[in-house]
């Protein structure tokens, strides 16, 4: 094959090839943009490649951003009050007193008092060293404290000792409800055994002549 007819080749599968991709490109989706995907890649890449950017893009006019609707004055003077914090105990007297408060307010106390020769602070109760207790007023409160833990003695639920206890008038309870010690256990028995030899026989207890 000569060279002349080797060029002939080549140019006309460049022809060929040339054609086939123009029609690819004309009959390729446009995805509603107007342009396949060829020509959108070839727009993409010169605007890459662009110094001056996109021209379309200057021309749009930006408008500010209003300002904040706020209510007129007299409508704002309507409006109702955030309703206080009730946790803690400036604005709710029924606030439980922690142990930390409880302590600054004693030395608070025993500050204001440490003229006064008649006044003792509650935190030198005890009888012994610095304020502690003694051996005997040890074992006297763990006594105590062993029969609370059995129900010997009647705890208080009228007030509250922690913040983990529960309202006092969640702890009330009628004396209605106390003394309802609900239907005996022999009763119940009864009948369940009777229900059972009903359900053997198959006959019913409220229709005894079946």
């Amino acid at each position: 094959m000569s060279m002349t007819q080797s060029f002939r080749m080549y140019r006309t599968v460049a022809g060929i090839s040339f054609a086939c991709l123009a029609l690819s490109a004309c009959t390729s989706p446009t995805y509603g943009t107007g342009k396949s995907a060829s020509e959108q890649l070839l727009d993409d890449l010169g605007n890459a490649t662009s110094i001056t950017g996109d021209q379309t893009k200057r021309n749009v006019k930006y408008n500010p951003r209003p300002g904040l609707v706020v209510p007129a004055q007299a409508r704002a003077e309507q409006l109702a009050q955030p309703q206080q914090s009730l946790a803690n105990r400036e604005t709710n007297p029924q606030w439980p007193e922690t142990p930390e408060e409880a302590r600054e307010r004693l030395r608070a106390e025993a500050e204001a008092n440490k003229d006064n020769p008649n006044y003792r602070s509650p935190l030198l109760a005890g009888n012994g060293t610095n304020g502690q207790m003694t051996e005997t007023q040890k074992w006297e409160a763990f006594r105590k404290a062993k029969a609370d833990a059995q129900g010997g003695t009647v705890v208080n639920t009228n007030t509250r000792k922690y913040l983990t206890d529960p309202p006092v008038e969640y702890r009330n309870v009628s004396q209605d409800q106390l003394a309802d010690l609900g239907e005996p256990e022999l009763k119940k028995e009864k009948e369940r055994k009777k229900n059972a030899a009903l359900a053997g026989t198959g006959k019913s207890w409220w229709n005894p002549f079946q």
